[in-house]
């Protein structure tokens, strides 16, 4: 009998309604990440992800040091960085720039807060001047409409999942279920693009990592997210206006990742 690990989750899902709300919830960043994908494609702001990149290598280096082998999160790094074209000099130049002791050091740090109609918004910061940090968030936030709220106040509205995005190519799809489900993917969903989009809980994120390794799969992409445990659905034109918002938070440079529990509806997507 197929294990489709998808089938599972859904099937389960269909006699709990909390496990169905969020199979809503996940397919719905499911298809974020796909217009993410397709968009950062043809992006313009290309330096500015080069930019986000470089500071995770840094970090990373100085985290665990500069060999990949030796330090989990720096080869997750490197294998974002390449999954987004970029070239192995830039690469090997940040690796040495992190492992500079007189480089610059940054710290991580997130903020939270409310953008109108009470859609929560969690950004994670790497930055070297955390004055100018909070400041460029308070006035977006402002500026919208928004409020800053004290760290923790919302965490409870995101849970942390590791999200592999994987390209299929000649991936035999049965066989490669069976040996995710062993390394604690929750969920595997094919994509309309071709890859598959695996989401593992947050404590599985070292293993599976572990077991792409083992089975020589190179992820486009492997990143710890947070996932909405509960949406908000607007009107179009409030919803656009909310995007147009979390797009300043992620122009700005010290800005790595954005998060947010706004529904994606399928008229947003076509619209975008």
């Amino acid at each position: 009998m197929r294990a489709k690990i998808s089938s599972i989750f859904f099937n389960f899902a269909a006699h709990n309604p909390l496990e169905k709300q969020k199979e809503s919830y996940m397919s719905g960043h499911n298809k974020w990440s796909t217009i993410k994908r397709k968009k950062g494609a043809i992006d313009a702001k290309r330096s500015k992800i080069f930019s986000k990149i470089i500071k995770e290598i840094t970090v990373a280096v100085k985290e665990g040091g500069a060999d990949p082998d030796g330090n989990p999160r720096l080869r997750m790094v490197i294998a974002n960085a390449k999954g987004q074209s970029m070239p192995k000099d830039n690469i090997e130049r940040a690796i040495s720039k992190g492992a500079d002791k007189d480089g610059n050091n940054f710290s991580e740090v997130t903020y939270e807060g409310y953008l109108p109609h009470g859609i929560a918004v969690y950004l994670e910061c790497t930055t070297d001047n955390l004055q100018r940090t909070v400041s460029n968030v308070r006035a977006i936030f402002n500026k919208y409409g928004g409020s800053l709220s004290t760290n923790g106040s919302l965490s409870f509205l995101f849970d942390r999942k590791g999200i592999f995005v994987i390209p299929k190519g000649n991936l035999n799809q049965e066989e490669l279920e069976m040996e995710l489900i062993d390394a604690g993917a929750e969920e595997i969903e094919l994509d309309e693009e071709g890859f598959f989009n695996v989401t593992t809980s947050m404590e599985d994120f070292g293993a599976m990592m572990k077991k792409l390794e083992e089975l020589e799969i190179e992820p486009e992409s492997a990143t710890l997210q947070r996932i909405p445990n509960d949406t908000k659905k607007l009107e179009l034109e409030d919803a656009q206006k909310i995007m147009r918002t979390i797009e300043l938070f992620e122009d700005d440079d010290d800005v790595q990742k954005v998060f947010h529990n706004l529904e994606l509806t399928d008229e947003m997507m076509a619209e975008m």
